[in-house]
């Protein structure tokens, strides 16, 4: 069993809404990552993890929710592919973070934890 795998497994004994809890999370540090240029390999890793959390819960989840979740995984996965220009570009990365809590926000009201 590879890494990813164990992963998944651990994730998916978590219910819908402590999941949901870590992608907001995982969003919430990417906004904070952002400040700092040093934090790069760890943001491009957060957003990797995001992207498995979001496809591992979406198809559990009510159908609003679902698509807002899928629009949140298109949206990152644009933003790595544009990872090149966003790392160099102070002002795109910066703009990267307040998505990030702002999505981090969406989530975390869509989880039902609060």
């Amino acid at each position: 069993m590879n890494n990813l795998e164990q992963r998944r497994e651990r994730f998916l004994k978590d219910s819908v809404p402590v999941r949901l809890g870590g992608l907001a999370a995982n969003l919430a540090r990417i906004g904070l990552f952002v400040k700092n240029p040093a934090n790069l390999e760890a943001i491009r890793q957060l957003v990797e993890e995001s992207k498995f959390f979001i496809e591992w819960t979406a198809g559990e989840t009510q159908i609003e929710t679902s698509a807002k979740l899928i629009d949140l995984q298109i949206q990152l996965a644009i933003n790595q592919r544009n990872f090149e220009k966003t790392r160099e570009d102070e002002e795109r990365r910066l703009s990267f973070g307040q998505k990030a809590k702002v999505w981090s926000n969406e989530v975390l009201q869509n989880s039902g934890l609060l």
